[in-house]
């Protein structure tokens, strides 16, 4: 269970550290932290320097908390995430969710890269979150709830945001900017998935399937956090196409679709209040 003493040390270490204040936060996914090199006037903090943060080894993640200016916004950008696959616990995957509701963030955007599960998707697509399934069979608010930070019992009928939905929409229409909606499955990982698991995935009306986004959306939205969810679609999940998966691909797909992702997020920063 997240401590409040823990989180309060957290935030006013990295306040130490800057003066910019963030209003939206956003959490980078595998080969999508070059957004964060788009910020102005951006400090940096390396996780291994921040009170009670983990750190990750997951390769294409570059650890490190960027605060600074986007599109007129003060944004706070993970670099990089924690994953449930390299042992951490899940309060230690979210616990920087706590520390940016705490720095005073209302709106959280969570990247991810991820597969297709709906065989209408291509890889290098983008697709917006409508909503998740969490068939890792653990929840990151189970144990004592700290009442400080949120209900014992949170409402997820809208984990992802509506609002930030529709403006994610209208700015990937004027764009011209292919964006698929469609709900995110998180599996632990890992091992990517079998081909039985991908049917059953698809039977359960998962559009997409990926190893992180579910636990520090559960947690934003606990602490009462507006939440927008953007994946990008690296590869067609196993058993689709008749060839072995590799992260090597993840993370040359993510590259290559990183443009009309950092167009996709400006044009949302700018129009978010």
């Amino acid at each position: 269970m997240h401590q409040t003493a823990d989180i309060m040390e957290a935030t006013k270490y990295i306040l130490s550290k800057t003066d910019h204040r963030p209003t939206i936060g956003m959490i980078l996914g595998s080969g999508l932290g070059t957004l964060a090199d788009e910020i102005e006037n951006a400090i940096i903090i390396p996780y291994n320097e921040i009170p009670h943060f983990a750190k990750s080894e997951a390769v294409g993640h570059a650890n490190e908390l960027v605060i600074g200016q986007l599109m007129g916004k003060t944004v706070a950008a993970m670099k990089g995430r924690f994953h449930y696959y390299e042992g951490f616990t899940l309060d230690e995957v979210t616990f920087p969710v706590r520390v940016m509701k705490a720095l005073g963030i209302e709106n959280l955007l969570i990247t991810n890269a991820c597969g297709a599960v709906n065989t209408s998707f291509s890889p290098g697509d983008l697709m917006l979150i409508t909503d998740h399934i969490n068939l890792v069979g653990t929840n990151p608010l189970i144990g004592p709830n700290n009442p400080e930070l949120g209900t014992r019992f949170p409402d997820v009928s809208e984990v992802y945001n509506k609002g930030l939905r529709g403006i994610a929409t209208a700015v990937a229409d004027e764009k011209k900017i292919t964006l698929q909606q469609g709900v995110y499955a998180w599996w632990s990982g890992p091992a990517y998935e079998t081909p039985a698991e991908i049917r059953m995935i698809r039977t359960l009306g998962a559009d997409a399937v990926g190893m992180s986004t579910v636990p520090e959306a559960i947690v934003a939205v606990h602490s009462s956090m507006k939440v927008l969810g953007i994946s990008c679609l690296t590869n067609m999940a196993c058993g689709i196409l008749d060839q072995p998966l590799s992260h090597d691909e993840v993370i040359e797909v993510a590259g290559r679709v990183k443009t009309k992702f950092i167009e996709l997020v400006k044009g949302v920063l700018e129009r978010v209040e």
